[in-house]
């Protein structure tokens, strides 16, 4: 059961205040704990609706499916919901015959966790077969008990997957062995750094601007390391922007665009500045340290591999960076697995269009979106996984992190041409996958493509 603000408050000190402040839902039911949902004030669904929308919203998942889910539980309830939803609030009203109740909930922070998301989204299908008889008691439980879903990975663990997902980034940007192991190093320290703040409730841009200058220091250091134990001259940029990719925003991006195609302005408006936010202060930190460590901007050296052996790699470093992204988006590993597969064969597909034909980048994200959307529809339909777990982390790895570092980087030296180059590539490309996604769903999702 969660304490009330006062009781936390009172334990941890009288000087001690929180910003945010929680609901104690198990105070919320009142006298009705053994009444059917469905026989309950119109206050009390109200509130059954909202948590559940608010519990949705936590998980980051877009606003059209938290609305989607509030109106499932609101039907079989017996009212009609409005629901205004951002990023990080939802205001909304449920009507039932001449009476109304609104209210507005609120979360202290945006994440991502695809494991609640897959079981909230098993909860509702339940609720809209049996949920109008079970009591408020009953109901109240099981959220709590979904909410109290413990995160699947520790913070060492986080910090393998980043590494191995941004290992196989780099390799996919053109890096070599000695760029793939540095990169590695550095993005496993800073997403257990990341985690680690996090835990701590530290706020977004510190965990952000704390885990990306460690990464980079981390690279720096097993970089000269490696350079002085086997005497060699490496390229100093190569791996430097594979290490900090961990912090690519892949869910409120995509989402963003998402929201924006459904006319849920607010949430992707919101969904959107918060994720330029993190790419922003990402790339300008990355850029900050560079200065200090003297990393210069540098073309990739020649991998050196024939047309059937880059396929290949591309296909194991495509599943293995999309696995590493999808665990910390906290999936489970089958969920994981699944999305490597469909990650490999979209990214691959992408990447082997823009070398080997006239497909332009833009185009060949799009496609490879597309792809990835159409893959992950019929591995829910078989499946039944959250959609949006597959497809977030099979595109996340496209996203052009290179570009935009280059560009904020040229810029900052006052390069504007150049900077505006790339940072013109850049837009294209992340205007291109969202739609892909988007167009995906359009084909394949009856209720998705329809507005009301």
């Amino acid at each position: 059961m969660e304490k009330s603000e006062t009781e936390n408050q009172h334990n941890l000190g009288p000087n001690t205040q929180h910003h945010h402040m929680s609901i104690a839902w198990q105070e919320y039911i009142g006298d009705d704990a053994k009444v059917p949902a469905d026989y309950t004030s119109l206050k009390k669904r109200a509130g059954i609706i909202g948590r559940i929308g608010l519990m949705m919203l936590s998980c980051g998942t877009g606003a059209w499916r938290v609305r989607d889910s509030m109106d499932t539980i609101a039907r079989v309830l017996g009212v009609t919901c409005s629901a205004d939803i951002g990023l990080l609030s939802i205001s909304y009203t449920c009507v039932e015959g001449e009476h109304s109740f609104s209210q507005t909930l609120s979360l202290p922070s945006t994440g991502v966790n695809t494991d609640k998301l897959e079981a909230l989204e098993r909860y509702v299908k339940k609720f809209e077969v049996k949920g109008a008889s079970w009591s408020l008691e009953k109901i109240t439980h099981d959220l709590d008990k979904i909410n109290a879903k413990p995160g699947n990975y520790t913070a060492v663990q986080s910090g393998l997957a980043s590494a191995l997902a941004c290992g196989a980034f780099t390799f996919l940007l053109g890096g070599g062995v000695f760029d793939i192991i540095c990169a590695f190093i550095g993005a496993g320290f800073g997403q257990w750094l990341r985690k680690t703040l996090a835990s701590r409730k530290l706020t977004l841009l510190v965990s952000l601007i704390a885990a990306v200058s460690f990464a980079c220091f981390m690279y720096f250091i097993s970089f000269e390391a490696i350079q002085i134990l086997f005497n060699l001259h490496l390229k100093r940029e190569a791996g430097y922007i594979g290490s900090m990719l961990f912090v690519i925003p892949g869910f409120p991006f995509i989402t963003s665009g998402l929201d924006i195609f459904k006319s849920d302005m607010r949430s992707g408006l919101e969904r959107l500045v918060h994720a330029l936010t993190v790419i922003i202060v990402a790339t300008v930190t990355g850029w900050l340290v560079a200065l200090v460590l003297n990393f210069k901007p540098q073309n990739f050296a020649d991998q050196n591999l024939n047309a059937v052996s880059l396929l290949l790699l591309r296909l194991v470093a495509s599943f293995c960076g999309v696995y590493g992204f999808s665990v910390l988006f906290n999936s489970t590993k089958r969920v994981a697995l699944t999305a490597g597969l469909v990650g490999a064969v979209a990214n691959t597909l992408r990447l082997e269009l823009v070398d080997f034909t006239s497909v332009p980048p833009a185009f060949a994200a799009f496609l490879g979106a597309l792809v990835a959307g159409l893959l992950s529809f019929r591995l829910q339909s078989k499946y039944g996984y959250p959609r949006i777990a597959l497809t977030v982390p099979a595109i996340v790895i496209m996203v052009p992190g290179l570009y935009l570092y280059r560009a904020i980087y040229n810029i900052g030296l006052t390069s504007i041409g150049v900077g505006s180059y790339w940072l013109t590539q850049a837009l294209l490309i992340v205007l291109a996958l969202p739609l892909g996604l988007a167009i995906a769903r359009v084909l394949t999702d009856t209720k998705w493509r329809h507005c009301d």
